[in-house]
């Protein structure tokens, strides 16, 4: 019985190990001397892109087109509310619960109500993960805007754009305007909250460079004035 303990737990020890090196770390550095140069790909013209219904947040005057990919599942094909799916392809990029939408969006075209021109979020090759519209905000102080939760590198270095990349926070008006980047590059978004005029955001940095996020890195807390004409991000230390 002891034997068969030992080799049990010898067993488990390999797997374990082997599962671990299989793990793909968040950043794969190319050049440790120039990690702070990013490279920010450009949208692949020659892709086939789809778009979604437009969405249009309570109380604003823009109509919001979450454009993204044709997805492939391994499931039976079958067909459900808004959703179609036709041999394991699914056109559904998003889903919107107000005041958030989430999907797997590459880009938005943004669209006055009365207007039928579409101005699109960026030109940079973009997994927009969440976006998200300030209503309370807008309630109180009549100002509109939108927050992102967004890959925009692909760090991983795996050829695509996905949620095994690190994360980044980015802010815009309503009209998809002022788009700008909050979180500085090559650190990991953690978590984002508004409080009155603020939205105070944290983020992890590697700083023993080993492409993965643990217990040594950096914990880095910041807030930007979201009624601030330029949205600058503070640094500020809560623990003293």
């Amino acid at each position: 019985m002891k034997y068969h303990l030992t080799l049990l737990a010898i067993s488990l020890a390999v797997f374990a190990s082997c599962k671990k090196e299989a793990e793909t770390p968040k950043v794969i550095y190319g050049n440790q001397e120039k990690t702070a140069d990013v490279n920010y790909q450009k949208i692949d013209s020659t892709e086939i892109k789809i778009a979604d219904l437009p969405i249009k947040f309570s109380g604003t005057n823009y109509l919001l087109h979450p454009v993204g990919n044709v997805r492939v599942y391994n499931t039976g094909s079958s067909r459900y509310g808004s959703t179609k799916i036709n041999n394991q392809v699914s056109y559904k990029i998003s889903n919107y619960s107000t005041p958030e939408i989430t999907g797997f969006i590459t880009n938005v075209m943004f669209q006055h109500k009365d207007s039928l021109e579409l101005k699109p979020l960026t030109t940079h090759k973009m997994e927009i993960l969440s976006i998200n519209y300030l209503d309370e905000l807008a309630l109180k102080t009549n100002k509109q805007f939108l927050v992102y939760t967004l890959v925009d590198m692909d760090t991983n270095k795996d050829g695509k754009y996905d949620d095994n990349d690190i994360k980044a926070l980015y802010i815009s008006s309503i009209n998809g305007l002022k788009f700008t980047k909050l979180t500085k590059d090559l650190q990991e978004l953690l978590d984002w909250q508004v409080i009155d005029d603020k939205l105070y955001f944290r983020s992890i940095e590697d700083i023993n460079k080993n492409g993965e996020f643990d217990s040594k890195d950096a914990v880095h807390y910041s807030y930007i004035h979201l009624l601030d004409e330029e949205w600058q991000p503070q640094v500020y230390n809560p623990l003293g």
